[in-house]
């Protein structure tokens, strides 16, 4: 948590999506400090290691991420940190891992 009391949120874009996008940004409107790094569409082990990289680097207090930005969330090393996952696209994009850990959230819309 920062020094103000707010939350430290890594958000993870999904496929094709940039930084500064409307989730991101409307959780650092509501105060949130939100790393939101550039990841690579097209080397998914890259952008693994960037969100490693961010996530080592911020200590966040939660990991959010949408569609892409979930596979990728669920192949770091997070610990104990929470992670949402916002229709992770775990299927496309498996990675090192299937399925969320336990106290985890993932909300698959259709």
């Amino acid at each position: 948590m920062t020094k103000s009391g707010k939350l430290r949120i890594l958000f993870l874009h999904g496929w094709t999506s940039v930084p500064g996008g409307r989730k991101p940004t409307f959780l650092k409107d509501a105060g949130h400090e939100v790393p939101n790094p550039a990841l690579p569409d097209e080397d998914f082990e890259e952008a693994v290691r960037i969100a490693q990289a961010e996530f080592d680097e911020h200590g966040p207090d939660v990991v959010v991420s949408s569609s892409r930005g979930g596979a990728v969330a669920m192949n770091i090393n997070v610990g104990n940190t929470p992670l949402v996952l916002l229709c992770p696209a775990w299927k496309k994009w498996r990675g090192h891992n299937h399925q969320p850990k336990l106290g985890h959230l993932a909300q698959q819309v259709r």
